[in-house]
This record gives structure tokens, C-alpha cells and sequence, in this order.
């Protein structure tokens, strides 16, 4: 119990520090009466390089930044509670690849706000359960599923209510996600194996070092006449 206390703890860490750089960065441009969305990622264009390490942190006002804290905070925790070992690994490389792809491939506009990276992580999580086929972990995904599901029309732009929204970070952030998933697919917790299964591997091993054990060499000798 003790343990799992710690670990807990531990993954509050990380995603505590994140959500309140992104509201402490809000915060001092309301205050200032700053304008950060030169900040973000502008496709295709050198001024908008800066944004590949910056958008996320930079949001339009604070109604999009309440919109993202939440799911972002509960779905980091998420990652560095069940992926632990890996779980630095799987943030940035969500970050900066579903950012590069924005870049690439986005509309000619500023993008900025970290929806693509809540898009990330709720992808990287469901597919991850489910390509682990561990319990606990698919039983995350059949949660991430029914909370965030709704999720899945934010890919589209057709159903977006506004404009300005960048439906691009969301597809981006949800194909890095499931990317990263198959990538770590071999790292992190792994399927438990029952008592059943590792038995049905031992017989199977006894069974082919006894076949093998009882093989008769035999060997053909042809002589001419």
C-alpha cells in the first residue's frame, strides 16, 4: 500500500509542474497585457518553428485554458502512474512529434493551446491497452473511452463548432498518440501471465527437449559397385 502511495504521489509530480507553467504563463500575459500567440506553430513558415516547443504552453484566453487543464492533467497523471518508466519518453515524443506534424501539415494560421496534446495522450492510452492486452491497462482504455470519447469528432473539422479551433493538433496529437503506443509497445507493464499459461509453456519446452532427445540419428551411406 505503501507503494502504490509513492507512486501515486510521484506521478502527481510532473503533470503539477506542467499545469501550472501553463497557467502561470497565462497569468503574466493577462497581467502584462501581453500577446502571446506569435508564440505558437504557424505552418511552413521560419517564425513558426518557435512554436513546436512553445504552443502548447500558449492558450487564447482562460476559457481554453480551463477546457484543456482538466482532461490534461487527468490523462498525464494517467501516463506517469501506469507507464512510469517510460513516461517522460512518451510525453515529449507526443509533444514535439504531434507539433512538427502541425507544422508540416496545418492550416496557415497561429496554432496554439494543448489540445493536441490532451488528443495524445487520450490515444496513447487507449491503444496502448489494448495492444498489451493487459487487464488493468485495457480497463484504462475502456475509462479513456467512455470519458473522452467525444473526443473522437474533434478529429474532424466538419464538427468543430468554431473556426478558430485547430481541429489539425487534435488529428495530429491522436495519430502521435497511437504512433508512440506501438513504438513503446514493448516497454513499460506488460500482459501478466497466469499460472495456467506459464505451465502450458513449460510442458510445451519438456515436450520438444524430449522429442529431440529421442531422435535416432541416422545416417545413409552409398557405396558404388
Amino acid at each position: 500500500m505503501e507503494v502504490e502511495k509513492r507512486k501515486f504521489i510521484h506521478s502527481l509530480i510532473f503533470p503539477c509542474f506542467f499545469l501550472m507553467l501553463i497557467w502561470f504563463i497565462k497569468i503574466i500575459e493577462q497581467f502584462f497585457g501581453l500577446n502571446f500567440t506569435i508564440l505558437g506553430i504557424y505552418p511552413l513558415k521560419i517564425k513558426g518553428l518557435v512554436g513546436i516547443i512553445t504552443a502548447p504552453l500558449i492558450h487564447a484566453n482562460f476559457s481554453h485554458l480551463m477546457a484543456n487543464s482538466v482532461a490534461l492533467f487527468i490523462l498525464s497523471v494517467g501516463i506517469f502512474y501506469f507507464y512510469r518508466k517510460i513516461a517522460y519518453k512518451v510525453f515529449f515524443f507526443i509533444y514535439f512529434i504531434t507539433n512538427i506534424w502541425v507544422w508540416f501539415f496545418a492550416r496557415e494560421s497561429y496554432h496554439i493551446g494543448a489540445s493536441g496534446l490532451v488528443y495524445g495522450f487520450a490515444s496513447f492510452l487507449f491503444f496502448s491497452g489494448i495492444i498489451r492486452k493487459n487487464i488493468q491497462l485495457m480497463a484504462l482504455s475502456l475509462i479513456i473511452a467512455f470519458l473522452y470519447g467525444g473526443l473522437f469528432w474533434g478529429i474532424f473539422p466538419d464538427f468543430i463548432p468554431k473556426e478558430n479551433i485547430s481541429w489539425e493538433s487534435h488529428l495530429m496529437g491522436a495519430i502521435a498518440g497511437g504512433v508512440i503506443a506501438i513504438f513503446f509497445k514493448e516497454y513499460g507493464p506488460q500482459r501478466k501471465k497466469y499460472e495456467w499459461e506459464e505451465e502450458e509453456e513449460e510442458n510445451d519446452e519438456n515436450d520438444e527437449n524430449n522429442s529431440s532427445g529421442n531422435m535416432i540419428d541416422i545416417k545413409y551411406f552409398y557405396k558404388e559397385k
